[in-house]
């Protein structure tokens, strides 16, 4: 039986995280669960695996969390340093399904006590890459990506040389404006932009898979977590979402991993490795779908891709101020203080003033510079010259 915690349970991966568990569950046994203020749903689903402890990262929630677990015998915590706690009690495999920065230092946890980290958290390789490799080597643990395109590049290369790619190709939907004219993006708003055509996903996630920025975090993913060159690692806009990624060879042959657009595909690939499993998706009717087309991103449609470049070539700390201009900028997005096509133009203000005053040139970063990293850009991001100019 497999020991599981799921940092992030009450999310759209956490959830149907929970859902495969349910439907195997002599196969798992559930360590841990962690959430936000959603506490309702968090109880249920301990109560319903049955987890060890049940965390939420906010302490005025807690009350109502232990209210909820009364006579369960579910130990009940809250808080940042909780939830870390909770990701370094010993597991076989921990989804990381944390949204943003904040899944970074429970997944080193993770690592640290040696579980298999299934990373849904693509922030934790934007931020962090080199580290976290570095402490997933020294700890005998194994990294296990569960973004659709990684999983679908970590599959392609099974019983491969990996001397022998070229390259690897992510595909991308386009989100919800990829047929917009181009002058009408300015004008979008949040409602419009958490529409997906294809994936049902967080809100968050949504209005980064519309301005690209999304692909551009899974562009700095796919280089740290295959040792890819900048250049190896390509972007195609493919509307239908059935393939997910393409692994090139030097002989110029091309793999493809297709599927339904469903995450339970990577998720439940994740979960039973290194084994597979029946999973409750659908079956793709090639017939059905008739055809598929493919086409390159705009870069002026898509900024975010253009600063991924850059983030790559620069390294240091360039990925940890990217992330989290780029959050800083999301959450101004929300709250309607910034148009859609100015998050680009605060993130790469906040790039550029880093990059001017030396911030982001640092070789081996560890976690402490990281972090600071991390605050400066989300301070600098905030500023109001920044959002109005």
């Amino acid at each position: 039986m497999k020991r599981v915690t799921i940092l992030g349970a009450t999310g759209s991966i956490g959830c149907q995280t929970v859902e495969l568990i349910e439907a195997a569950p002599e196969r798992f046994e559930t360590v841990a669960l962690t959430g936000g203020r959603n506490v309702a749903l968090l109880a249920d689903q301990a109560r319903r695996l049955g987890a060890k402890i049940a965390v939420t990262c906010h302490d005025d929630c807690l009350a109502e969390l232990e209210q909820r677990l009364a006579g369960s015998g579910i130990e009940v915590a809250s808080g940042d340093a909780a939830i870390t706690e909770a990701a370094a009690r010993p597991a076989d495999l921990v989804m990381s399904a944390i949204v943003g920065a904040a899944g970074l230092v429970p997944g080193l946890a993770a690592i640290r006590q040696g579980a298999t980290l299934a990373l849904a958290n693509k922030e934790t390789m934007v931020a962090a890459g080199p580290l976290v490799l570095a402490e997933a080597r020294a700890h005998g643990a194994t990294l296990l990506p569960v973004d659709s395109e990684h999983s679908a590049v970590f599959q392609a290369l099974v019983g491969e040389d990996r001397d022998a790619v070229e390259r690897v190709i992510l595909t991308a939907s386009g989100g919800a404006f990829r047929d917009w004219p181009l002058e009408r993006l300015a004008t979008a708003t949040p409602e419009q932009a958490a529409t997906h055509p294809n994936w049902a996903m967080g809100q968050r996630i949504t209005i980064d898979s519309a301005s690209m920025f999304n692909k551009a975090l899974e562009v700095i993913e796919a280089k740290e977590l295959f040792d890819l060159r900048p250049d190896q690692v390509e972007v195609v806009v493919h509307p239908e979402s059935l393939i997910h990624a393409l692994v090139g060879f030097n002989d110029g042959a091309l793999m493809a991993h297709m599927g339904a657009p469903d995450m339970r595909h990577a998720i439940g690939y994740a979960l039973n490795w290194p084994e597979r499993r029946d999973l409750p998706v659908a079956r793709l009717d090639l017939a059905a779908v008739g055809s598929m087309s493919f086409r390159a991103p705009d870069e002026a449609r898509y900024p975010a891709l253009r600063l991924a470049r850059r983030v790559m070539e620069e390294g240091g700390l360039a990925g940890a101020a990217f992330n989290a201009a780029k959050e800083a900028a999301l959450d101004a997005f929300l709250d309607r203080r910034i148009g859609f096509m100015q998050m680009a133009q605060v993130v790469e203000r906040v790039l550029d003033t880093m990059s001017r005053a030396g911030a982001l040139r640092v070789d081996s970063p560890g976690l402490d510079a990281v972090l600071g990293a991390d605050a400066e850009a989300r301070a600098r991001a905030a500023r109001t010259d920044l959002l109005t100019a």
